[in-house]
Parts: structure tokens; sequence; C-alpha cells
């Protein structure tokens, strides 16, 4: 492949970032280009060394779209990142697609579960007092507090396990990118 076809096949996949981004990228892969030929390698060799442009420019999209969730934490954020790792080649899609599902239905299952609990602990604390319950109103006062205090602490736990789970899936599509690195730096 010529230095040319490598650049704008690389140029085309990074379409949709920051045209500043975009500039730096292709800057980066021209220089390998040119220390390549300084070194007395063809551009063949050196578009060999460094991979297939399409594959690459997934893997920068995705570590793109991974700090964006690191610095803004935010649903479309993680929704972005998800989606950019999965789009990093059809054999992860078949393997962790119906795992992300499952752990997400999991997840969605469990929070509606926990907002359910809330619910029931805030009927239980104000309805239970006039309902006649064993053991006074002060017991249902309690147990509607006690309720709605061990589903916030509920939801705090898969707050934090979802944060681990998106951190472990950042790490899976930097992964990707280390296997890429070492042809960048021949």
């Amino acid at each position: 492949m010529t230095r040319q076809a490598f650049l704008a096949r690389l140029r085309e996949g990074l379409r949709g970032l920051p045209a500043q981004s975009v500039t730096d990228i292709v800057a980066d892969y021209e220089a390998h280009f040119n220390d390549g030929e300084a070194a007395g390698r063809t551009e063949a060799e050196v578009a060999a060394a460094l991979g297939d442009p399409d594959r690459l420019a997934r893997e920068i999209r995705a570590e793109s779209t991974m700090a964006r969730w690191r610095e803004e934490r935010s649903p479309g954020a993680a929704a972005a990142a998800v989606f950019a790792v999965l789009g990093l080649g059809a054999i992860d899609i078949l393997i962790l697609l119906p795992i992300l599902m499952g752990v997400g239905a999991a997840l969605i299952g469990f929070a509606v579960a926990i907002i359910i609990l809330f619910f029931v602990g805030a009927f239980v604390f104000a309805a239970g007092p006039f309902m006649d319950p064993p053991g006074g109103p002060g017991v249902a006062i309690l147990g509607g507090i006690g309720f709605m205090a061990g589903s916030a602490s509920a939801g705090a736990i898969l707050t934090i396990i979802s944060i681990g789970l998106m951190n472990a899936l950042v790490w899976y599509g930097r992964l990707h990118y280390r296997l890429l690195k070492p042809a960048l730096e021949a």
C-alpha cells in the first residue's frame, strides 16, 4: 500500500473527529512514513508495519470516546465508549455483545428493583403508622426508613459496580490499542 492510500483511508476512518485531531494524527503517521523512508524502508513496508488503516482508525476513535467517558462520566459518553469498543471488530461484537447485553439487563433489573424497594420504604414510612402495624407506628416508621436506607445503599453499590464495569470495558479497549502500539513504534 502506498503512503497516500494509507493516509487517505486513515483520514476517511477518522471522519467525525475534530479536524485538528485528524490533522495531528495524520501528521504523526506521515512522520512514520518519513522515518521509514529515511531508514531505507519502502512505503509498502512501512504501511505493513503500521497495520490496517481502517482498524487503526477504529482504535483511535475508540480511544477518543473512552477519553470522553473518563472526562464526562455521562450516560451519552458511556454509550459512545461502549459502541466504540464494540466497533473494533466483528469477532469482538460476537463475543462481547451477548455478555454486555446480559450484564446490562441485569444492571437495569437491579436498578428497577432498588427503585421499587425505595418507594415501598417510602410507602411504609408514610402510611404504615396509620394502618395499625404490629409493634406500633414506631416500627412502621423505622421499617420504612430502613427500606429507604437499604435501597439507597444498594443503589450506591450498583453505581460503583457500573463504574467498575465501564472501566473494565475501557481497559479492554486500551488492550486493543496496546496490541497495535508495537507496530507503530517499528
